[in-house]
């Protein structure tokens, strides 16, 4: 199966094509520390055999995180917690990233930040709009958060542009309103998402992939289009991103119209055949026939699985006993 078959983007060789899904667990310590819940978490899933292990949405600002048990990165004292995590997952062989995030209008902050005075729902709290040296200062941070995530051994990192967080409000004419250069036409509102990629390959190694989450449509007439994400994609490619994890909604309250399992693959091969970069497919995927469908169709490069790893983190090596680790593969001999 191509699902089995290791898979190399720049420097990093990855086992196989099956890809833990950034997926927020809220189990933080309230300043943002990594625990021994997620190192147990993440470890389940390296000893599972999954290839590539990203880590949840983990905020470069106090103010970016969702929740006040959210994974943070904006300081030092962060780094031993997820090296812990790491050093665990790469001992198994398995590759790790980090999602580096900011919640924006979304956060559980007292200080709400966003680039236009507009609330996620319209009974919500309403946001301060940013500045324009405060936008670069967040810019910075990312950089920063990126940084970090090096020293503390991950081998890629995703910068969160999608469901409604502070990226994915500038990129949407549903949540920007600005009139300045980070407002108005698409290249404007994508001026923010430029400057943190360009701030972040400054210290994350070229050797080292960069992976983009993006939400593919808003869902909404007026919102981001197919269209206009198949540009912003072609633009992060000339950027020097290397693979766009494609998901979809998020900058409204409502879900998407319809749901089905593999809803969202269509717009990674989308983005892939028209954009000309790799992709990551996800959303309900659950079988590695669903898997191997996708990728022997060529609709993406990889699978990213979230809930099913959460109910089935063995499930590679449930088909696959070759990739079971050596103690459970001698018990089973036995």
């Amino acid at each position: 199966m191509l699902v089995f078959k290791p898979y190399q983007i720049k420097n990093v060789t990855i086992n196989n094509r099956l890809v833990l899904s950034p997926m927020c667990t809220y189990s933080a310590s309230e300043s943002g520390e990594a625990t021994d819940w997620h190192l147990v978490h993440y470890g389940t899933r390296a000893m599972g055999r999954v290839g590539l292990i990203l880590l949840e949405a983990t905020a470069v600002e106090d103010r970016g995180r969702i929740s006040n048990k959210d994974l943070g990165i904006w300081d030092d004292k962060h780094i031993a917690g997820l090296r812990k995590i790491t050093d665990f997952v790469k001992a198994e062989g398995v590759k790790i990233g980090i999602q580096l995030a900011h919640a924006g209008r979304e956060s559980f902050s007292p200080e709400l930040v966003a680039p236009s005075p507009i609330p996620y729902r319209q009974d919500g709290r309403i946001p301060r709009e940013l500045t324009a040296s405060e936008i670069r200062q967040i810019a910075g941070s990312f950089a920063l958060g990126a940084k970090r995530a090096l020293d503390a051994g991950f081998e890629i990192v995703e910068i969160h542009a999608a469901h409604g967080y502070l990226i994915h409000e500038f990129l949407s004419p549903l949540s920007n309103t600005r009139t300045d250069g980070y407002g108005g036409e698409l290249k404007a509102r994508f001026r923010f998402l430029e400057e943190i990629i360009v701030a972040v390959r400054e210290v994350w190694p070229s050797g080292n992939p960069l992976f983009v989450r993006v939400s593919a449509v808003d869902y909404h007439r007026s919102g981001v289009s197919l269209e206009d994400t198949i540009e912003i994609c072609k633009w992060l490619r000339e950027l020097g991103v290397d693979l766009i994890d494609v998901s979809s909604g998020g900058i409204l309250p409502d879900p998407p119209p319809h749901i089905y399992p593999g809803y969202q693959v269509a717009f990674a091969e989308a983005i892939r055949n028209q954009a000309k970069i790799k992709t990551g497919a996800v959303g309900l995927i659950k079988t590695l026939d669903q898997a191997e469908e996708i990728l022997g169709n060529q609709r993406a490069d990889l699978v990213f699985i979230g809930r099913e790893l959460l109910r089935n983190p063995y499930l590679i090596v449930n088909q696959n006993k070759e990739w079971m680790p050596a103690p459970y593969a001698d018990a089973v001999n036995d």
